[in-house]
């Protein structure tokens, strides 16, 4: 097992425009076995901190630890569950979990009994052989953190994952995530706009700011496993944290919302009565 050191890291985005700075000098320690949510409002530049800690982005500046060891590009230590799942509609429940078990070059039997295993753990052994139209929404994310989990890494990375999902679907799989952790003590950083889903399930919840993305405020979680998203606990920390965000929405809104923009004249509609009649 291994925690990750995230330091210094910045990174900027060159569009045909301009260029966007989406991560200033973010640093942050995740604990071996540490379950950490970072929220914040849309562009803080939450998941392209997730990509580089994966591996499959490059800060400009700064460094990213997994242990001792610098992360340069993605490996199998790092598993990464996306927020569609992105599993293959050809192949059923098993197979998909096995896809990536027959790269690494394991046999038939090896493959098979591992994915079951996994499988087992996410809930899904009477679904192994269905395919993905025959699964719900929530099946199929489990599907994904089964196949993550089989390729057996030091750290889970988990890219909104649950967003596109209704509420009782989310709550169930709150419930099973939590479930997965406290079996595996997989060192997780997951990514969210949902702040009550973020007490649910970390250990620390880490609120980023407005662009360009710094880590601002760091908010350790207390509360008794497992949680729910109605408990009042949860709904009270989930406040004091909504709370810190105000500022940077508002800020957002600011920056992406053409705030100056109006309507020809003095508004969308003029009064009835300097309309009914004109001109008779």
């Amino acid at each position: 097992m291994a925690g990750i050191s995230i330091c210094g890291v910045s990174k900027k985005f060159t569009g045909r425009n301009d260029a966007v700075q989406a991560l200033e000098n973010a640093t942050l320690e995740i604990a071996d076995g540490e379950f950490v949510v970072l929220v914040g409002p849309s562009g803080c530049g939450k998941s392209t901190l997730l990509n580089i800690v994966a591996g499959l982005d490059v800060a400009d500046t700064g460094q990213v630890y997994e242990g001792n060891k610098p992360v340069k590009e993605p490996g199998r230590s790092r598993s990464v569950v996306f927020q569609d799942g992105a599993l293959f509609p050809w192949l059923t429940a098993q197979k998909n979990v096995e896809f990536g078990l027959k790269q690494m070059g394991l046999n038939r039997k090896e493959r098979a009994e591992r994915a079951a295993h996994y499988l087992q753990l996410v809930h899904l052994t009477k679904f192994r052989e269905s395919f993905l139209h025959e699964l719900s929404g929530g099946m199929r994310q489990r599907v994904a953190i089964a196949r993550a989990l089989a390729m057996e890494p030091e750290v889970l990375l988990m890219d909104e994952p649950f967003s596109a999902l209704d509420a009782q679907t989310r709550e169930d799989l709150y419930v099973s995530l939590q479930e997965v952790w406290e079996r595996t003590r997989k060192t997780i950083l997951f990514v969210t706009h949902n702040v009550r889903e973020a007490v649910v399930l970390a250990d620390k919840v880490v609120l980023m700011g407005i662009r360009p993305g710094r880590i601002q405020t760091v908010f350790p979680i207390r509360l008794a496993r497992p949680r729910h998203a109605e408990d009042v606990d949860v709904a009270k920390v989930a406040h004091q944290i909504s709370m810190g965000l105000k500022e940077s929405l508002a800020l957002t809104r600011n920056e992406e919302y053409d705030e100056g923009w109006q309507p020809e004249g003095s508004g969308l509609l003029r009064p009835a009565d300097s309309v009914l009649g004109d001109n008779i």
